[in-house]
C-alpha cells in the first residue's frame, strides 16, 4: 500500500481520534467535526474499517431523516506493555487500547543489581505475559525510579539506581521488540493514571505525591504531564527543607526532603532508637532493621515514639506540597504509595498540613485525596502513554492504513517530546 501524503495521513488520524474520544459517533458528525465532505469522511472511515481500528455499531435513533449508523473505536485491536521499575519491584502489564490492564505481575527485585540484570527480569515478565493474553506489544511504555531525559529515553544520575546513569531502556528494548518505547519517572505516570483513570476523574490539573520509601511527585495539567526543560520537574524528593547538617541524604546532600521524611530514612531513624519503645525493641529482636510492617504496626498501636516522628513526616511532606500547590495551583492532590497503608491518621495528619498552608485562592476548590487505583497507578500510566503516542494525531494515520504500528517504531519514536498529546 503506497504510503499516504502527510495530509492524507493527518486526516485519517484526526477522524480515528475523534471516534476514540467519543467526539463523533457517526459519519456526519464526522463530517460536522472535520468539514470534510461525505466522501472523504467515508473513504477514511472506510480505511480504518478495513484496518481494523474502528468498527460498525448499531443504527442511531433518526432525528427526521435517515438513521446513521453509530461507529466505535476497537480497542481490543492492539495491547501494550506497560512496566514500572521501582528501586526494590518490578511491575509489569498488558493492557488494551483504552489503557484498560488485562493482566499484570507484580515482583520484588533490587534494581541495584544492575540495569541489564533487571530488564531481563522485567522481559520475563512480560513474556509470561504475552504468552497468558496471547498478544503483542504495539508499543510499551516504561516508569522508573528516576530523573529521565524524556527525549532519549536515558536515566541521568538516579540517586537510588546506582550503576543506571545514562543507561537507554528504550535501546535495550528496541534490540528486541520491534515496537516503539516511551521511558519516563514513575510517579509522573502515576499521576497520569490517576488523571486518566483515578476516581473521581474530574479533568482539573492535577499533582500526585508519592510517599513510600522515597517521595516524589508529578504534575499532569489537562491530561498532559508537565517534565519541564529537561524532564527534571516533580523531583520534590531532594528539595531542601532543613539546614540540619545530620539530615543526610542518598543523594549525598543534606537537609532533603526525603531525608527528612521518606520511609527509608524513618526507618533507619527509628532502628537507631528502638531501644527508647518496648514495641519496636521487640520487633527489632534478632534482627539489623525494622521494616515498613513493623513500622506501620506499632504506628496502629499508637507507639509514642512512632507516632511522633509519623506525624512530623506527615506535616514536613504537608508543608512541602502546600507550597507546590501555591505555585502551580492544581484542582486536585492525590497521596499514593506504600503511606496509605499507614491509614486514615496519617493520612489526615497530611492533608491538614496541606490545607493549613495552602492560600485562600489555590486552596479555594482543592481536592486532596488518596491514590483510587489499588496501586496500579503507574503501570496504568505507563500504558496511557505509550497509547497516547501510539494515537499522536499527528501520526497515526502514518500506520493505520495497515492496522499495526508494528514496523512503524523509527518515525513513531521520532515523536518523543516533552509533552503527551490530550
Amino acid at each position: 500500500m503506497p504510503a499516504p501524503s502527510p495530509q492524507e495521513a493527518f486526516v485519517q488520524g484526526r477522524i480515528i481520534n475523534l471516534v476514540r474520544s467519543g467526539r463523533a459517533r457517526t459519519r456526519p458528525e464526522l463530517e460536522l467535526e472535520t468539514g470534510l465532505g461525505r466522501k472523504v469522511v467515508h473513504q477514511r472511515v472506510q480505511t480504518a474499517l478495513s484496518a481494523g481500528l474502528l468498527a460498525d455499531g448499531e443504527l442511531t435513533p433518526s432525528g427526521g431523516g435517515r438513521p446513521s449508523r453509530s461507529l466505535r473505536f476497537r480497542s481490543d485491536a492492539g495491547h501494550v506493555f506497560a512496566g514500572v521499575i521501582g528501586a526494590e519491584e518490578l511491575t509489569a502489564a498488558v493492557a488494551d487500547l483504552d489503557g484498560n490492564l488485562k493482566a499484570k505481575q507484580h515482583m520484588d527485585w533490587n534494581a541495584s543489581t544492575g540495569p541489564d540484570a533487571t530488564m531481563e527480569r522485567l522481559d520475563e515478565l512480560f513474556v509470561n505475559l504475552a504468552r497468558r493474553t496471547g498478544t503483542t506489544p504495539w508499543g510499551f511504555g516504561i516508569g522508573v525510579a528516576g530523573p529521565v531525559d524524556f527525549g532519549s529515553g536515558r536515566l541521568v544520575d538516579p540517586p537510588i539506581m546506582p550503576g543506571w546513569d545514562d543507561y537507554s531502556i528504550r535501546s535495550w528494548l528496541r534490540e528486541r521488540y520491534d515496537s516503539p518505547v516511551w521511558v519516563d519517572n514513575d510517579v509522573n505516570l502515576m499521576a497520569l493514571g490517576e488523571w486518566h483513570r483515578g476516581h473521581p476523574a474530574d479533568g482539573r490539573d492535577l499533582l500526585y505525591i508519592f510517599l513510600d520509601t522515597g517521595i516524589g511527585g508529578g504534575l499532569v495539567s489537562r491530561g498532559k504531564v508537565f517534565r519541564g526543560d529537561s524532564g527534571a520537574a516533580g523531583d520534590i524528593g531532594h528539595i531542601q527543607v532543613t539546614d540540619d547538617p545530620t539530615i543526610l541524604c542518598r543523594c549525598g546532600r543534606t537537609g532533603c526532603l526525603e531525608a527528612a521524611a521518606g520511609g527509608w530514612s524513618i526507618a533507619r531513624r527509628l532502628t537507631a532508637h528502638a531501644s527508647e519503645s518496648p514495641v519496636l525493641t521487640a520487633a527489632l529482636r534478632g534482627r539489623e532493621a525494622l521494616s515498613a510492617g513493623d513500622i506501620a504496626k506499632a504506628f496502629s498501636t499508637g507507639d509514642p515514639l512512632t507516632v511522633t516522628m509519623l506525624h512530623a513526616s506527615a506535616v514536613t511532606v504537608g508543608t512541602t506540597t502546600a507550597n507546590l500547590v501555591n505555585f502551580a495551583n492544581p484542582g486536585t492532590v492525590v497521596i499514593g504509595g506504600g503511606a496509605l497503608r499507614l491509614g486514615d491518621e496519617f493520612f489526615t495528619e497530611l492533608e491538614d498540613a496541606v490545607r493549613h498552608r495552602t492560600t485562600a485562592l489555590a486552596g479555594r476548590r482543592l481536592t486532596v485525596r488518596r491514590a483510587s487505583l489499588d496501586h496500579t497507578e503507574g503501570v496504568v500510566g505507563a500504558a496511557i502513554l505509550a497509547i497516547e503516542h501510539l494515537f499522536d494525531p499527528d501520526l497515526l494515520g502514518l500506520w493505520a492504513p495497515s492496522g499495526s504500528p508494528l514496523g512503524y517504531a523509527a518515525p513513531l519514536q521520532k515523536s518523543t517530546s516533552g509533552t503527551i498529546p490530550a
